[in-house]
């Protein structure tokens, strides 16, 4: 599919360390045709974020993007929480939802990616949904090619062509600008767009935790509120990437979710997989991404669980999904939400 052509300037990586992640990333998105498409730029340290139109490779998934515009989000990340947390079982989380682990401030950008990769990575392309509002009859509709990336997650590189990423929305978010660094600044269309979905667009808060070195991030999204039969049914997406930081493959083989609702109701659901995947967790691919979708008849609620994780001897374990919260948004007049 592309190589990029490393070149370490005052880089924050060694040598090594940025070859290395070149090489892993480019080896989980390869397909058998090569061709050279930019030059490798150093990483920017947390609190430097990158500018609209920076071209980037994902460092986890391999994928070429180009950033749209930032999001400061809150990261609740329980493994730096305290040792209470541990002990917790799985029926007592309903109270223990990320609000009690202390958050921190994390650049993440929403994100354009390139047509062409999306058949080769495990990540959901169909990053972004959106409940419309149209004729009376909201459907659900998706945007593909967009995707939440975190700021560590971004290898920048630089490219002369006037149209390095293939996406519908390039043109009509992006104008070439030469002179400019990085060389592709917002359109008027890009702006208005951000503007009116800023509420369904935006990453508010990430949840993270680690079992036994399989990572689960979640991030939820409100979509929005429809009526049914005289009641009012909430809508929110929620995010889920799973990543193996160990050597030993993992497969996941089950989930089990408790989703507990303001209206006092709470429910228990198992089943095989995720979106009909058991995916493997290993030292090539070592990561998996999906979005799904829940509702309640309340404004509120949250959600957590855990995954069956399998070795390969056969032996399994419970990998804890972090507790969650599902906020609702006080305006739902008619617009496009944003979500997935």
């Amino acid at each position: 599919m592309f190589v990029i052509r490393g070149i370490l300037r005052r880089g924050l990586l060694s040598a090594t360390e940025l070859h290395s992640s070149i090489q892993r990333a480019c080896l989980r998105c390869l397909s058998t045709s090569l061709a050279e498409v930019g030059v490798l730029e150093p990483p920017r340290e947390h609190g430097k974020p990158y500018d609209t139109g920076q071209l980037f490779l994902h460092k986890i998934f391999g994928y070429r993007g180009i950033v749209l515009f930032p999001w400061l989000a809150h990261v609740y990340d329980r493994d730096t929480s305290s040792k209470t947390d541990e002990s917790r079982s799985f029926d007592d989380q309903t109270s223990a939802v990320g609000k009690e682990v202390k958050g921190r401030h994390h650049m993440y950008y929403q994100v354009l990616i390139d047509a062409r990769d999306c058949p080769h990575i495990r990540a959901q392309t169909e990053a972004v949904t959106f409940l419309g509002n149209q004729d009376n009859s909201r459907a659900l509709y998706a945007i593909p090619g967009l995707d939440y990336v975190a700021h560590e997650d971004v290898l920048p590189y630089n490219s002369p062509d006037p149209g390095p990423i293939q996406h519908e929305l390039f043109d009509k978010f992006l104008v070439n600008e030469p002179e400019n660094n990085p060389p592709f600044i917002a359109r008027e269309t890009l702006r208005a767009w951000q503007e009116k979905n800023h509420p369904w667009l935006q990453l508010s808060d990430v949840h993270r935790e680690t079992t036994e070195g399989i990572r689960v991030t979640v991030i939820p999204f409100y979509m929005g509120c429809r009526e049914a039969q005289q009641t009012h049914v909430y809508w929110w997406r929620y995010c889920v990437r799973l990543e193996n930081q160990g050597e030993e493959p993992v497969r996941l083989r089950e989930r089990h979710w408790r989703i507990f609702s303001l209206s006092g109701t709470l429910e228990t659901v198992r089943g095989r997989g995720v979106v009909g995947q058991e995916p493997l967790l290993s030292t090539d691919q070592p990561a998996f991404q999906y979005s799904s979708h829940v509702s309640l008849q309340a404004p509120s609620g949250h959600m957590w669980g855990t995954y069956k994780m399998e070795r390969r001897d056969g032996t399994s374990f419970d990998c804890k999904i972090p507790p969650f919260s599902l906020e609702s948004k006080s305006d739902d007049s008619p617009h496009h939400f944003i979500g997935n």
